[in-house]
């Protein structure tokens, strides 16, 4: 998934916060901030609900309908 996001030209980032849902969207640019305390699964999570919301086109998290 992380490479999945530099392919499309988005930076990953894993820092502490307070974020609601364990990543934040930095001004709406290509920048995404995860928080840093969470686990694999966690990490893996975050990405998983944010990457369907970045528009980027077609690809392998998409939901199937």
């Amino acid at each position: 998934m992380e490479q999945y996001l530099a392919d499309h030209d988005f930076k990953l980032i894993y820092e502490k916060g307070q974020f609601k849902s364990g990543y934040c969207i930095v001004n709406k640019s290509n920048i995404i901030v995860v928080n840093k305390f969470f686990d694999t699964e966690g990490r893996i999570n975050a990405l998983q609900e944010i990457i369907p919301q970045l528009n980027i086109g077609e690809g392998i998290f998409e939901k199937q309908k």
